[in-house]
C-alpha cells in the first residue's frame, strides 16, 4: 500500500513540462541564430550552401510531417537543427547522412509492432514526436558542432573538430539506440526488467530493458556510426570511441528512468537530452585524449 501511495504522489507529466520547454529553449534558439547569423555572414563564394541548406531544411519538415514522424512543431524544430547540421558540415561529406539514417531507423522502430503497442498503451502518438522530443534527441549533436567563440562562430563554414564530430555523432548515435532497443525490447523483447535488479517488470516502465531491446539499440548504434564515420571521414579508433559513448549513453538513459525519471523529477525530454549529452561529452573527451 505505501508503494502505492508513493506512485500516486508523483508529479504528474503536467508538473514536469516545465523540464521539456528547457529543452527546447536550451537547443532551438541558440541553433537558429546560428543559421542566421552564419548565413548573413557567409561570403558570396559559399552563398549557394546557404539556398542548400533552406532547400535541405524545407525539405527535411517536408518528409517528417508527410511521413507523420513528428508534429509541425517537431517538423520546423527538425528542419532548423537539419540546416545547422549542412551548414557545419557542407557538401557531400555531412552529418545529414547519419541523421537521416536516425529518421529512418527510428520511423521504421516506432511503427515496428504498433498495434501490440496500442493494446499495450504504450505506443508513440499518432501525431508524431513533438518539438520537445525533437530537440531532446537531436539537441546536443547540433549544438556540439557548432563553434562557441567570437566571429569564428559566424564566419564561413569550416570543417568541425574531429573531437566534436564524434560527439555529434556519438548522440545521434545514443538517440538512435534509445529509440530502437524501447521500441523493438516492446514487442520482441518479453518481460523486460528494470536496473539494477533485474526485477521483472511491466511493459513499459521507465527505465527497464530486455536483451533483445537492448542489442536492437546497440545495432542501431552501430548503424548509424557506420554511416557517420563514411561521411564525416572519421578514423576507426575515433568511430569506436563514438559507438562506446553511444551504447554508454544507452545505459545512462536507463539508469536515469530507472531512478529519478520514475520518482518524477525528470520526465522523459529530460532524460533523453541528458542521456545524449552524456553520449557527446564521454566521446568528445575521449577523443581529445586519444
Amino acid at each position: 500500500m505505501s508503494h502505492v501511495r508513493e506512485r500516486d504522489r508523483r508529479p504528474g507529466p503536467a508538473a514536469l513540462r516545465w523540464q521539456s520547454q528547457a529543452v527546447l529553449l536550451a537547443f532551438v534558439p541558440v541553433t537558429a541564430i546560428w543559421v542566421i547569423l552564419g548565413a548573413s555572414s557567409a561570403p558570396h563564394a559559399h552563398s549557394h550552401r546557404v539556398w542548400l541548406a533552406a532547400a535541405i531544411s524545407f525539405g527535411f519538415v517536408a518528409l517528417v510531417w508527410r511521413l507523420r514522424a513528428a508534429s509541425w512543431g517537431g517538423a520546423l524544430t527538425g528542419g532548423i537543427f537539419a540546416a545547422a547540421l549542412f551548414l557545419r558540415t557542407p557538401g557531400w561529406h555531412t552529418a545529414l547522412w547519419p541523421l537521416l539514417g536516425l529518421v529512418v531507423f527510428t520511423f521504421a522502430a516506432t511503427r515496428f509492432g504498433r498495434r501490440r503497442k496500442e493494446a499495450l498503451g504504450i505506443a508513440e502518438d499518432r501525431r508524431g514526436r513533438r518539438a520537445s522530443q525533437v530537440a531532446a534527441n537531436l539537441g546536443v549533436a547540433v549544438v556540439a558542432g557548432i563553434p562557441l567563440g567570437g566571429a569564428y562562430a559566424f564566419s564561413s563554414p569550416l570543417p568541425a573538430g574531429h573531437a566534436a564530430l564524434a560527439a555529434m555523432l556519438a548522440a545521434m548515435a545514443e538517440a538512435a539506440a534509445d529509440t530502437l532497443s524501447s521500441e523493438m525490447g516492446q514487442v520482441l523483447g518479453g518481460e523486460p526488467r528494470l536496473l539494477p535488479t533485474l526485477r521483472l517488470v511491466p511493459p513499459g516502465t521507465d527505465g527497464a530493458i530486455t536483451w533483445v531491446g537492448t542489442m536492437a539499440g546497440c545495432a542501431g548504434a552501430a548503424g548509424i556510426v557506420s554511416i557517420g564515420q563514411a561521411a564525416l571521414l572519421l578514423s576507426h579508433p575515433e568511430a569506436l570511441v563514438a559507438l562506446a559513448a553511444a551504447i554508454g549513453g544507452l545505459f545512462f538513459d536507463s539508469v536515469l528512468g530507472a531512478f529519478p525519471e520514475r520518482r518524477g523529477w525528470l520526465n522523459n525530454d529530460a532524460v533523453n537530452a541528458l542521456s545524449t549529452l552524456f553520449a557527446a561529452v564521454v566521446a568528445g573527451i575521449a577523443c581529445r585524449w586519444a
